[in-house]
């Protein structure tokens, strides 16, 4: 990204954050980010944190940068797209990663061809294994996308889709988070009901996921292949495995993913 002379944050939350840091973890100079976030105490923590340029004007952002990464609710979106409307132009590039709002509902606040690019990340970025899902715009170029893919890179992997497929994207990986939190609660849980410590429980049960995780990560092979080499006959495993499947644990995740996704697209028709 060497080729971008300044990218500004509209919020200055934890996903703005993610972001931040990866850039300047991948040598982005820390003069070239600028963030507009209204809160006072988050000022002060992103400008103590990173030393990056602040200010309370949205305006002032996508005045200085040429790339601008609306990180807000998407409750308030229509607002701050009129508030920009007036300096924003064709020769910058918006990067949204509001849940739920298309690419057509962005473009219609401006003038002109708006270039957008839709990303839905996730909070792990935060530790540099976020997953996003990114899509084009009816504007935006091949190189914005790659641009952008590059940038999300920095605080994990990225799959590019079709914007149809962007509230699945949020209702999966998007959400995801919060599922696999309360499957690792459950499985600590778990452990203290059976005997264990609650600190060794906790630190076992996050020890599974992630090495699971990395196990389906690393070696490529289906789930079903990797679960099965668990599940001797007659064994624990297969007998624990059999309980989640009595008790539905398979289609409750598909259902939350279902429902999560379902809420995205409300989120959008309002």
């Amino acid at each position: 990204m060497t080729n971008v002379q300044k990218i500004g944050f509209i919020g200055g939350g934890n996903m703005a954050e993610a972001l931040i840091k990866g850039l300047l973890a991948g040598g982005f100079p820390v003069e070239r980010i600028m963030a507009s976030e209204p809160s006072e105490l988050r000022r002060d923590h992103l400008g103590e944190e990173y030393g990056i340029e602040l200010t309370i004007d949205n305006k002032d952002v996508v005045k200085a940068c040429e790339i601008i990464v609306l990180s807000i609710k998407p409750q308030i979106a229509d607002e701050v797209l009129e508030e920009i409307s007036c300096v924003f132009n064709n020769e910058k590039l918006l990067v949204s990663i509001l849940a739920g709002v298309s690419s057509g509902q962005i473009e219609k606040h401006f003038a002109g061809a708006p270039r957008v690019v839709r990303v839905m990340p996730n909070t792990p970025a935060l530790v540099s294994e976020g997953a996003s899902a990114i899509c084009r715009g009816h504007n935006s170029t091949k190189d914005d996308l790659a641009l952008v893919k590059q940038l999300f890179e920095s605080v994990g992997k990225v799959q590019v889709i079709d914007e149809r497929q962007m509230d699945a994207a949020t209702g999966l990986s998007g959400s995801g988070p919060a599922y696999i939190y309360t499957v690792v609660e459950a499985l600590a849980d778990g452990g203290v009901r059976e005997g264990l410590r609650r600190d060794v429980a906790h630190a076992l049960a996050v020890q599974t996921v992630v090495g699971a995780a990395l196990m389906v990560r690393e070696t490529g092979e289906h789930p079903a292949i990797l679960r099965d080499r668990v599940c001797s006959p007659g064994g624990t495993a297969i007998t624990g495995v059999s309980t989640l499947e009595k008790k539905g644990l398979r289609t409750t995740l598909m259902e939350a993913v279902s429902a999560a996704a379902n809420r995205s697209r409300e989120l959008g028709g309002q």
